[in-house]
């Protein structure tokens, strides 16, 4: 196997792992609330604490990944989410719980942007696409395994040690990563000379390139597209990881086995898109050129998603709506990896930072939705009224890829003044 695919199982095996942790508590929620007392409005707030978290901290950890590297920032982080996944399950009072959360947040802020400064160091331009198509995948298939293995645990020993085990398995990650991994092809011994010199002659990495600043990015329309995109995107994946056990209980009045199915069954076809746009927005790109690779493939899922979720909130019988969902996922999710390939595109050497901006942006419409979902179900009692926001925040996602340009790189000119921008 080529040196590059073992470092892909690493962040396959990473972006599961993300998941199982980032979903547990979604789905012990329904009896976290019963056990703490927990309004919607309260529960939508712990949900929040953790999307703003991972928002402010999402660009200085990915920047961080860009000039230290990905092997010890990734390190820290899966470290450090581990730690407060378990610290999750000693929780006896919300204001208690809201502060693990935020800190949670801080810990796993970054793994996604410095997944991708993987990518560009590790892999040539033109597998981008399909490298964070499995990483992306991945995520969903730790979402699909999450009822699954949290759901059996929270029944046979209360939903704290669900917590406890998944935390566990974060530690183990980060030491084998640490003492296996290396930065660049280069630095790992092994690696054969002639996929060291493909990589390195091919990838979007540039080892020269100065450093991006700030008001380079906040001048870029093309980034302020991406972020803005995005933003609305986060909008509906944040109903699955945060809220659809708690909609399927208690908004359609499914029993527990019944929402481990309908739970488990989006993020199935979640990995599919994931998989399906990733490898679509590659082979596009060879055929009709990057833009259209990317664009086309934006345009049709968000677009898609937005019209299934629509008729998932007017559906009235509660398995359709459920089967309504997990294919408006699996469309949303086609998405997903031509968002951070662009990030790759746009940003190179600095797609950590850049990747991290765009993050960052769609964590704070996670953050929004987390508290909006529960006040708004607690203010009128019907769960399917967040459902129309968040289809229409999808259909603008869609429309944002018009002006999205992944041709457009944010580069720096190549000379000694390091604050002249040039745009490709």
């Amino acid at each position: 196997m080529r040196y590059r695919y073992r470092v892909l199982a690493f962040l396959f095996c990473l972006s599961i792992i993300t998941y199982l942790d980032r979903v547990c508590i979604s789905v012990v929620g329904p009896r976290m609330k019963k056990d703490l007392d927990l309004s919607n409005e309260q529960f939508g707030y712990v949900l929040s604490a953790f999307a703003l978290a991972y928002a402010l901290f999402e660009v200085p950890t990915g920047a961080l990944g860009d000039r230290i590297g990905p092997r010890r920032v990734l390190t820290r982080v899966v470290t450090w989410w581990s730690a407060f996944t378990v610290l999750t399950g000693t929780a006896a009072n919300l204001t208690y719980l809201v502060l693990i959360r935020f800190l949670f947040g801080i810990g796993e802020a970054g793994a996604y942007p410095n997944t991708s400064i993987v990518i560009s160091r590790w892999f040539p331009a033109v597998e981008t696409g399909r490298a964070q198509s499995f990483i992306w995948a991945a995520g969903r298939i730790g979402g699909a395994l999450s009822p699954l293995i949290v759901v059996p645990v929270a029944a046979a020993f209360g939903w704290r040690a669900s917590f406890w085990v998944m935390g566990g398995i974060g530690l183990i990650w980060a030491a084998i990563w640490y003492v296996w991994f290396r930065d660049f092809p280069r630095d790992k011994p092994g690696v054969a000379v002639e996929e060291r010199d493909y990589i390195e002659a091919t990838r979007s990495f540039k080892a020269h390139s100065h450093s991006i600043p700030w008001r380079a990015i906040l001048r870029s329309r093309n980034m302020w597209a991406v972020m803005l995109m995005f933003h609305f995107y986060m909008y509906g994946a944040y109903f699955f990881t945060g809220w659809l056990p708690t909609y399927l209980q208690d908004g359609r009045q499914f029993g527990e086995d019944q929402m481990k199915l309908f739970a488990t069954l989006p993020f199935v076809l979640g990995a599919i898109g994931c998989f399906t746009g990733g490898y679509a927005s590659d082979y596009l790109a060879r055929r009709y050129g990057l833009k259209t690779g990317r664009r086309a493939v934006g345009i049709v899922g968000m677009g898609v998603s937005s019209v299934v979720m629509l008729a998932a909130a007017l559906a009235t019988n509660n398995q359709t709506a459920a089967l309504l969902l997990a294919l408006g996922m699996a469309f949303k999710d086609l998405t997903l990896p031509v968002s951070f390939a662009v990030c790759v595109d746009i940003g190179r050497s600095k797609s950590g930072t850049v990747s991290g901006a765009m993050n960052m942006a769609g964590q704070l419409g996670a953050f929004f939705l987390g508290i909006l979902f529960g006040k708004i179900v607690d203010a009128t009692g019907n769960y399917n009224l967040p459902l129309f926001l968040i289809a229409f925040l999808l259909l603008c996602s869609s429309l944002l890829w018009l002006v999205i340009d992944p041709t457009k790189e944010i580069v720096l000119a190549e000379d000694t003044d390091e604050s002249k921008l040039t745009t490709v």
